[in-house]
Order: structure tokens, then C-alpha cells, then sequence
């Protein structure tokens, strides 16, 4: 792998102007094609398997005219000193409905006044609005009419509020990939100390990011990519870009260093950096594709297109960035000590004798660390976030508490019940025996008239929880109201769904599934790490380090958002269940990125003892090259993830608190504090394989044993020199 790798860098360092064209082209030629694509359809939030979307499937079949997968809102009036019922309250609330009404993509809008939506203190009221396309296919105009209406309703005697998924805004722009940027920038100009090398990684990451998306825009047509499905293409792609990009700079300057010529530096950066960049990104592809074991349409489109745009970053990384280093010529120099620091002093260095010299108290403390923050993580409960948990500052949030205090919390969330009959007496009494079955339940508040569809064979009722949607009360409701005991005939069938259900239902997939994706994950992942490292303990380790960290990034998350612990100092409005695709969505990117370090900071050190130093010596020495690089990694992908924490969105927060805890944890406790702890303790038989598995597995050669056999590695023994960069008279193996 290495040769062949080092061979490409020297092909791209020769043909640099070729290389380079090609990229241009590439870029150029996507972007045209993206240009005149047809645009992406709606996302596919269906979520097969599950009764909720059974439910809806039999709706919109029976019911077209109620468009159950359309966009939804409620708008709600509260009258100030008066009621909704006074004649000026209720003439502002009429015409406020026919405005509702108005617009072209709304299917119809309810009169509360005729659908009795009016609270019994007569305060308050609310209007249901349904349109026609889900809420991805709604347009920006339709979103922005129901704003305005809603906010030229309101008057100093009438409050008018609206919630749903219809008054949410797209995501505009990508600011925290901006701060990601800027601060990148920032950390690479003081790793580096040069603009220009600090450059390079930004640029060839941003350029991978760009072909990837416009990749995506190209295929989303035919393949039916969603609309959304380049927002975990361009994080993953932009981190794993500038960490790729960075490592292979970081060696280039390195070689250089070390007295090689510009193009034997460039081909032995890719050799060895490059080797590990290529088997980091297919850990990477392996957890973001294996996301289509959870089932869901979205995920598993999400995974995909990021698992390309990993790839992309790949090929960057070991074609563009020597190109590009040959066309910078003597621009960019060989790494330099800073102010002369001697190796001994070097905090890398001094940081990892201190863990070789006491592994056993550096183990015990950092696993006593992680031990106590991923504590939490016992106590996670999972859901969907609703309106109650956006701040208190936008109107559905303020919709939501309305509501409640004025019908009860369950209202928030009402359940919709779905009978089939099968036989030939229709729905009608199996849905009034079922409404009067749910109607004596001490969960349920309320329960509407059962509709009938035009056939007469399937009914469709409301019910509204005694409890908030969030609440656990409501999850064991949707529960109870599925047991076959419900129905009570043979031939009748009910179903439950609606967004309280179909939310617990997602919850209840992305637990089921995420024993099996991480067994898969980190399954073949262990199987690649053995080809790598050439070792049974080391790819162990790295599974169980992975493990601990995405315990403790979880046991953060819970302490911080579902128990409130600094909440006001990070802004988490409303504590509550953690997002449910949290658990599944680390997993899958913190194992990634976790890999990404473990392979760049102990290939170095297998190199350093393939090349003959002694276990404690190589760790020390893979910290002298990789453990700065490693460290300014970590801070850039942590400061990244961190800057989600400055949206609105509850989910967003949640997302970036926790890849940001889960990366420092296993960047610096688990890789730079466990790994070389462990490390110490195993000795050589860290870097051993049974002998029957030794003939199995390829040699991969990852660290680059062959390159330093060539002409100069050779030279350089016959002088009795050992191999560059070993220690004088220091033969491998000794």
C-alpha cells in the first residue's frame, strides 16, 4: 500500500499542473452538471415498518381530502381582557381565517368557532390549517404569508400565535461550517506558522466539499437523494478534509526536514501519511454507510452521500495535495522546532514519558474520568423534539404554551386512531366500541366522533392525552392503545399514528437499531485495524477507547440538556428527552473521526517500532510527530461541532455539544492519555499476531517499512546508520 501510494504522490508531484487541471475540471464539469439538474425532490420521511406510517398509508388511500402527510399549522388567538366570543375578537379571528384560507397551497383552515376549539374560560382558541404538499415541498412564499398573517392579526386585545411544522424556515446557509473555517484557519496558521501551508487543507477541503455536494445536486434526481441530504455530507467531508489534508502537509514539512528532496518528501508523505489517511476514510465509510442498517430512508441517504464525500476527500488528499506542494515549491519550507524547543522539553514528548513512565495511574485516572462523566448516559431517555422545546422567544413555542395552559398539555399532540374492518358491517361499530374503550381511560382526555372514509371500511378518530407529547405518560398510551385487546374482533384493526406516534415509533426503531450498527461498525472496522496494524490488542483497544468515549459524550449530553446541568450557561431553554437519533448519529461520527486519530497517532508509533525502536520509545516517538498534529485535529473538529451551540435549534445545540464532548474525550483522554498507557503496559506483544493469523493477513506495510528499504535507506545502513531517521547503529528488531 505504501509503495504504491508513494508512487502516486510522485506521479502527482511530477504532473502537478496535470493533476491540478484535473481537479479544476472536475470542479467545473460538476458544477455545470449540478447546474442544469433537475432540482432535488422532498426528502422521504417515510418510515417503513412502523405501524404509525401503516397508518398513514391507509389515510391518505381512504382520506385524500385530510392530505395526513401534508404540512400542518396551528394558530392560536387569546384574547386579552375579554374572550374569543366577544363580537370584535371573533370578527379579527374570522378574517384571520379567511387570510389563512387564502393561499393557493392550503387545502382548508378550521373555524374554531365551528369545530368548538375553544378553551372553557373562553380565553383562548385555535385554528387548524392544513396545506396540500408536506412541509419539505412547502414554498418559502406560503411559510412567509403565514407569518405575516399571523402577525398582522395581532392587537393589544388579541394575541395571536402559530406552531407546526409549516412555521418552520429551511435552514439558511451553513454559519457554523463558516466558524469552523475561521477557526481552522486560526489553529492550522499556528501549526504550521505559515499561511500558505496553512492554506493548502482549507482549500483542498473546501474544493472536496464542492465536488462532493454539486456530486450529490448531480444524482439526486435519478438516485432520489432529498433535499437535505448534503448536510452530513458537508460537515463529515469538511472535517475528515482539513484532518487528511493536514496530515499529509504535516509529513511532507516533516521529510523535508529531515534532509529529503522535494519530491521524495512528497512521495513519502503519501506513502506513510497517505496510507493512513486512505484506511482512516474507510473506517469513516464503513460507519456512514452502515447507517442503512436503522432502515431509514433518510439516514441511509444521508450516510451514503457523506460516505462519497469522505472518499472525495481521500483522493484529495493523496493527489491534489502533492500536486499543489510541487507547485508551491520552496514556498513552503521543512518544519521548524519552535523557538528550538530540544525533544526533551517538547510538551508531546514530556506529556508521553510522564504516561509510560506511571501507565498504570495515568489508566486508572483517565478511566475513573470517563467512568463518572459517562455515568448520565444510564438515565438516557429518547424522543423528537416538539415545539415545547424551541426557546421561549419564537412564536411556537409560545403557540405550544398557549395551548396548553389554556386546553391542557395534550392537546400539544393528539393521537389519531386508524379502524379498519374487514368484514362486511363496516367500520362505524367497531369505531364507536373503540372510542368508548379509549374514552374510559384515566391517559386520555378526550376523544372526537369517528369519521368514515367513503367506502365505510376504515374510521378516523382523534384522541388527545391527558399528558404532554414528550411525556413518557403519552409513549405508554400509544403502547396501550395498540394491544390486540383494542380491537376485540378478528376482523377489525387498529392502528395509532400521527406525530406523537409516529415520533415514538422513530425512537423506537433507532433503539432497536443501534445494538446492530454499532456491532457492524466497529465489526469491520476491527478487521481492518488488524490488517493495519498488523495486531490483535491495538484494533481491541481502539473499540473499547471508541466505546468509552461515546459513553461519556452521551453522558454529557444527558447531564447538560435532559437534566438541565449548565443550562443556562448554554442556552437549553426547556430540558427534556434526548433527540433520538443522538445515540445513532455518534456513533457513526465520532467513531469516524475517533479512528481517524487512532491511525494517525499509533501508525507513527508502530513506524517508529517497526523501524526499531523500543515499545516505550516508539510511543514517545509517535507523539514527537503526530501528537501536535493530532492535538490541532481535535481542536479544529471540536471547535466545528461547538459552534452549532449558537443556534436556536434545540436539536442543533444537542448535536454539537455532543460531538464536540465525545471528540475531546477520545482526542485527548482516550487517544493522547489511555492509548499510550495501554501501550506501555502491552509492551512488544502489542504489535504481535498469532502466527496462524500473521500468514492470513495481507501485509499491508501502512507505516512504510519498504520506502526506507530503498536506495537512500540502504546507503544510509551500510553506513552502519540504520534506516533514515533510526537511531545510529540501531538495527529493526533489537
Amino acid at each position: 500500500m505504501a509503495t504504491f501510494l508513494s508512487r502516486l504522490g510522485r506521479f502527482s508531484f511530477r504532473r502537478r499542473r496535470l493533476v491540478a487541471l484535473l481537479w479544476v475540471v472536475l470542479l467545473v464539469g460538476t458544477g455545470v452538471l449540478a447546474g442544469r439538474a433537475a432540482a432535488a425532490p422532498p426528502n422521504d420521511f417515510s418510515m417503513p415498518g412502523t405501524e404509525a406510517q401503516q397508518a398513514y398509508d391507509l389515510l391518505e388511500k381512504n382520506f385524500p381530502e385530510l392530505n395526513a402527510d401534508g404540512a400542518s399549522a396551528r394558530v392560536v388567538f387569546r384574547a386579552e381582557g375579554g374572550e374569543v366570543t366577544d363580537p370584535g375578537t371573533r370578527r379579527a379571528i374570522g378574517e384571520t381565517v379567511r387570510a389563512l384560507g387564502a393561499n393557493p397551497q392550503v387545502a382548508r383552515v378550521t373555524d374554531p368557532f365551528t369545530t368548538r376549539s375553544v378553551s372553557q374560560d373562553g380565553t383562548t382558541a385555535y385554528a387548524q390549517v392544513s396545506y396540500e404538499v408536506p412541509s419539505s415541498e412547502l414554498a418559502e412564499e406560503s411559510r412567509t404569508t403565514l407569518r405575516e398573517t399571523v402577525e398582522q392579526a395581532a392587537s393589544r386585545e388579541l394575541t395571536v400565535e402559530a406552531g407546526g411544522n409549516a412555521v418552520d424556515a429551511r435552514a439558511a446557509g451553513h454559519s457554523s461550517e463558516a466558524v469552523g473555517l475561521a477557526v481552522a484557519a486560526v489553529v492550522l496558521v499556528l501549526t504550521f506558522g505559515s499561511l500558505l501551508a496553512a492554506g493548502l487543507p482549507l482549500l483542498t477541503a473546501v474544493l472536496g466539499v464542492g465536488i462532493g455536494a454539486l456530486t450529490i445536486r448531480v444524482l439526486a434526481e435519478p438516485l432520489g437523494l432529498g433535499s437535505t441530504t448534503t448536510s452530513l455530507a458537508v460537515m463529515i467531508g469538511l472535517a475528515v478534509g482539513i484532518d487528511y489534508a493536514l496530515f499529509v502537509v504535516s509529513r511532507y514539512r516533516a521529510e523535508l526536514a529531515r534532509g529529503r528532496s522535494r519530491e521524495d518528501a512528497a512521495a513519502h508523505a503519501v506513502g506513510t501519511a497517505g496510507s493512513a489517511v486512505v484506511f482512516a476514510g474507510l473506517t469513516v465509510v464503513i460507519a456512514l454507510a452502515g447507517l442503512a442498517v436503522v432502515g431509514i430512508p433518510l439516514l441511509t441517504q444521508m450516510g451514503l452521500a457523506a460516505a462519497g464525500t469522505v472518499v472525495t476527500a481521500v483522493l484529495v488528499a493523496v493527489t491534489l495535495i502533492p500536486a499543489l506542494l510541487g507547485l508551491c515549491g520552496r514556498r513552503i519550507g521543512p518544519a521548524r522546532p519552535r523557538r528550538k524547543i530540544p525533544r526533551r522539553q517538547a510538551m508531546g514528548v514530556r506529556w508521553a514519558r510522564f504516561v509510560v513512565r506511571r501507565p498504570v495511574a495515568v489508566l486508572l485516572a483517565g478511566a475513573a474520568l470517563l467512568g463518572v462523566v459517562a455515568l448520565p448516559a444510564a438515565s438516557l431517555e429518547t424522543g423528537l423534539p416538539g415545539d415545547d422545546s424551541k426557546p421561549v422567544s419564537t412564536t411556537q413555542r409560545r403557540a405550544y404554551d398557549m395551548i396548553d395552559e389554556g386546553f391542557g398539555p395534550g392537546h400539544n399532540g393528539p393521537l389519531t386512531v386508524v379502524v379498519q374492518a374487514d368484514g362486511d358491517t363496516g367500520a362505524e361499530p367497531a369505531a364507536r366500541r373503540v372510542a368508548r374503550q379509549i374514552d374510559g381511560r384515566e391517559d386520555v382526555a378526550a376523544v372526537g366522533q369517528p369519521r368514515l372514509s367513503a367506502s365505510g371500511g376504515t374510521a378516523v378518530l382523534s384522541v388527545v392525552p391527558a399528558a404532554s407529547p414528550s411525556s413518557t405518560e403519552t409513549a405508554d398510551l400509544v403502547h396501550a392503545l395498540r394491544e390486540p385487546a383494542l380491537a376485540a374482533d378478528s376482523d377489525t384493526q387498529v392502528l395509532v399514528t400521527g406525530t406523537t406516534a409516529m415520533n415514538a415509533d422513530v425512537s423506537q426503531k433507532l433503539s432497536d437499531a443501534l445494538i446492530p450498527y454499532l456491532g457492524l461498525v466497529v465489526g469491520l472496522a476491527f478487521v481492518l485495524l488488524i490488517a493495519v496494524f498488523r495486531s490483535l490488542l491495538v484494533p481491541l483497544k481502539a473499540a473499547l477507547g471508541f466505546l468509552w468515549s461515546v459513553l461519556a459524550g452521551l453522558g454529557a449530553v444527558v447531564a447538560v440538556f435532559q437534566w438541565g446541568w449548565l443550562g443556562s450557561v448554554l442556552g437549553v431553554t426547556e430540558p427534556g428527552p434526548i433527540v433520538s437519533i443522538m445515540p445513532v448519529f455518534m456513533v457513526g461520527v465520532v467513531f469516524g473521526l475517533a479512528m481517524d486519530y487512532e491511525v494517525f497517532l499509533v501508525t507513527r508509533m508502530r513506524e517508529a517500532y517497526v523501524h526499531g525502536q523500543s515499545p516505550k520509545d516508539s510511543v514517545i516517538s509517535g507523539f514527537e510527530h503526530s501528537g501536535r498534529v493530532v492535538a490541532a485535529a481535535a481542536v479544529i473538529m471540536i471547535s466545528v461541532f461547538a459552534a452549532f451551540l449558537g443556534s436556536e435549534e434545540q436539536i442543533l445545540k444537542t448535536i454539537g455539544f455532543g460531538l464536540a464532548a465525545a471528540v475531546l474525550f477520545d482526542a485527548f483522554v482516550v487517544r493522547m492519555t489511555l492509548v499510550p498507557a495501554v501501550l506501555a503496559l502491552l509492551g512488544r506483544s502489542a504489535w504481535s499476531l498469532p502466527r496462524w493469523l500473521d500468514r492470513l493477513v495481507p501485509d499491508l506495510d501502512v507505516e512504510g517499512e519498504r520506502l526506507e528499504r530503498g536506495p537512500r535507506g540502504v546507503m544510509a545502513e551500510e553506513n552502519g546508520a540504520g534506516p533514515v531517521g533510526a537511531p545510529a547503529g540501531h538495527v529493526p528488531g533489537n
